[in-house]
């Protein structure tokens, strides 16, 4: 439990993802993000148990084609941000002295389509697949009789750990959101950096080469 807190308190992607959410939707868009990042990561979970990770990390084939649709998907997110930043921000502030940043001509998007792509950035990336599968062996006993649901029980609590800690940013987020208005100048700042870094996560994802063995 100590590692995995470790590890998912460095900032990625996926953090990346709930922080914007949360800043421009408010605290229920960056839990519905958090949600939605946890989900992708029990598929991961379920996968490398069914083998599926081990795939990836032997065969060349199937990591690129999971390694390019994630890397397209993150520099698309990356370049929607940047091209979002070139129209002029309306934001409000609703009842709860939140604030709610509006594009003009473009609504704010739905908490299904916030939970999807959230789902979509930790799904579409392999990294996080070997990630599981490198990770989350090591603390599975030799003398176990059942290896595959050790493994399943193992990766569930560390997505448990790590829904905590992705709706800390969220709330860690809001917070911020709601007691500085200086942020409603800074928004458009916060948007075109963080479409610069999905676009450089997503070239990032794409530069990686697949496993050796």
């Amino acid at each position: 439990m100590a590692a995995g807190v470790l590890l998912n308190l460095t900032p990625g992607p996926d953090v990346l993802f709930i922080i914007n959410q949360s800043l421009r939707g408010g605290v229920r868009s960056g839990l519905v993000a958090a949600w939605g990042i946890t989900a992708g990561c029990f598929v991961h979970v379920g996968a490398a148990a069914l083998g599926v990770g081990a795939l990836l990390a032997t065969s060349a084939t199937a990591f690129n084609a999971v390694k390019w649709l994630g890397a397209a998907y993150l520099v698309w997110i990356g370049v929607r941000l940047l091209m979002a930043t070139a129209k002029s921000p309306s934001v409000a502030w609703d009842a709860n002295n939140a604030m709610l940043p509006q594009v003009e001509g473009e609504k704010t998007p739905g908490l299904r389509w916030v939970f999807l792509k959230a789902f979509a950035t930790n799904v579409l990336n392999p990294k996080v697949a070997l990630f599981f599968l490198a990770f989350v062996p090591q603390f599975i006993p030799a003398n176990t009789l059942d290896p595959a649901w050790t493994f399943v029980w193992l990766g569930c609590l560390f997505n448990f750990n790590g829904l905590l800690i992705c709706m800390a940013w969220a709330l860690a987020a809001s917070w911020l959101s709601q007691r500085a208005r200086f942020l409603q100048r800074g928004l458009q700042h916060q948007d075109r950096l963080a479409g610069c870094m999905f676009v450089g996560f997503g070239l990032k994802l794409a530069l990686t080469d697949a496993p050796a063995h």
